[in-house]
């Protein structure tokens, strides 16, 4: 069995992206393959390249 690791995202579209509840920066997560918002709590995924920037589908930080 491989292990699958997440697909990277493009360093230029981080720079651009914000949080779309609080419009605050975004750290972007390699290991887990998230976009982490530290103001509205919440990891946005990443899947196969892309940012799944909706908060229904994020999923609520444990802080």
């Amino acid at each position: 069995m491989t292990e699958t690791r997440p697909s990277p995202i493009d360093p230029r579209l981080l720079e651009i992206l914000v949080c779309p509840l609080t419009k605050g920066p975004l750290e972007y997560d390699r290991d887990a393959g998230e976009l982490i918002s530290r103001k509205a709590g919440l990891a946005y995924p990443i899947r196969d390249g892309i940012p799944i920037m909706l908060p229904e589908e994020a999923r609520k930080l444990d802080d």
